[in-house]
């Protein structure tokens, strides 16, 4: 993991290999952050699940788990809220082809949920995709 601060602490880039293991980094370093913004620990644990699966979906959608590609994961904190953008170096994908997770055929399935946790604990979700390749969400949180 690569960790570079822009300035005191208002921006975290992550450069993160396409491994699961690489969560617990991520964590970490959004732990430090909401708490250096004052957020207070529901809102925390909520971004917490919404960046976690953010950079699941990167991993495994994403790259397919290429070592060859990489995650980037951008922390930025302004005067009122916390902005999570998260990257990918894969193909990109159709936001719109997702399956519905409250269809009835899907609501056992043990995965699917992704979309829906993120848009559910954050302010603002964002898909775009770059002519360059890959997807990047951008996910934004008021602090208070």
């Amino acid at each position: 993991m690569d960790m570079r601060t822009h300035s005191p602490w208002t921006v975290v880039e992550l450069d993160l290999e396409s491994r699961l293991e690489v969560l617990p980094d991520v964590q970490t370093a959004l732990d430090r952050i909401t708490e250096a913004a004052g957020m207070n620990s529901d809102a925390a644990i909520n971004v917490g699940v919404a960046v976690r699966e953010s950079v699941v979906n990167a991993i495994k959608h994403g790259n397919g788990f290429d070592a060859a590609k990489q995650v980037h994961v951008s922390l930025i904190v302004d005067d009122d809220a916390l902005e999570i953008v998260v990257r990918d170096e894969g193909t990109g994908f159709d936001p719109d082809s997702v399956p519905d997770p409250f269809a009835e055929e899907n609501l056992l399935k043990p995965d699917g949920r992704g979309m829906l946790m993120m848009k559910s604990f954050m302010d603002a979700v964002q898909f775009t995709f770059p002519a360059s390749g890959g997807t990047v969400v951008r996910m934004r949180k008021r602090l208070f």
